[in-house]
């Protein structure tokens, strides 16, 4: 697909990695882009249309389906990290994760893809984490992993109306979500990281791979169970 001329939403617009998603749409000359929050801000370019979604209540993306019933790209960006280990940790975040960050990709495909289809096709774009290949962020990684599932999934299950459905695997990004790892880990800026998004999804790929931390955390998944947390901490020494 192209970004120039298309018409694009995108959830989590507000701030850190969304508000670069559509930032560059906007210079790659998209004509038009819902901004998805749920507290729409305000924007000064015509093209930018504040549109209230929840990623976690279904009735308010189905309103916005029957809104933006124009999209031709979905950008799932919006998502949360409370990192709450499942032995111990607190439930109500543990769900909040999934909440957010599975159920709120799937609600979101399953309301657009009529959308999609009745323009003959278009594109959704599920931004994940290298996270889901990790085995050290507990209901965040398992949120990423299920979501990386259900992607491959939904894939082939809308490929014959003519969806093309996309995950992108971060590493760590420099956005406001990543401070408590400044330091800690190897980080790529939010510009790079959209603009390669951006780059590899108008060239017609399937899963988008941009930085090291994401391809080595995808090497990990040929390792036996047992050799994965010490392959782990080798990559981050």
């Amino acid at each position: 697909m192209n970004i120039a001329d298309s018409t694009v939403l995108i959830t989590g617009a507000n701030r850190g990695l969304g508000a670069v998603f559509l930032e560059q749409a906007l210079a790659r000359g998209a004509s038009k882009v819902y901004a998805a929050s749920r507290t729409p801000g305000t924007w000064d370019d015509p093209r930018v249309v504040p549109l209230r979604i929840d990623v976690t209540d279904e009735q308010t993306i189905l309103d916005a389906a029957q809104i933006a019933d124009d999209v031709t790209l979905v950008i799932n960006n919006a998502g949360i990290a409370n990192h709450a280990p499942f032995a111990t940790g607190d439930i109500a975040a543990i769900r909040a994760d999934m909440d957010t960050n599975f159920w709120g990709p799937v609600l979101m495909t399953r309301a657009f893809a009529p959308v999609l289809t009745a323009r003959g096709g278009g594109t959704v774009l599920n931004v994940l984490s290298a996270a889901a290949w990790m085995p050290l962020l507990h209901s965040y990684s398992a949120s990423k992993a299920a979501m990386w599932s259900a992607t491959n999934s939904m894939r082939s299950e809308l490929l014959p109306q003519g969806i093309h459905v996309v995950d992108t695997v971060l590493g760590f990004v420099r956005t406001e979500m990543s401070t408590e790892f400044v330091g800690l880990v190897a980080m790529i800026e939010a510009d790079f990281a959209v603009n390669a998004v951006y780059d590899q999804l108008e060239a017609g790929r399937y899963e988008i791979i941009v930085d090291d931390t994401g391809r080595d955390m995808k090497q990990l998944l040929t390792l036996p169970p047992e050799e994965i947390p010490a392959a782990f901490g080798g990559l981050q020494s």
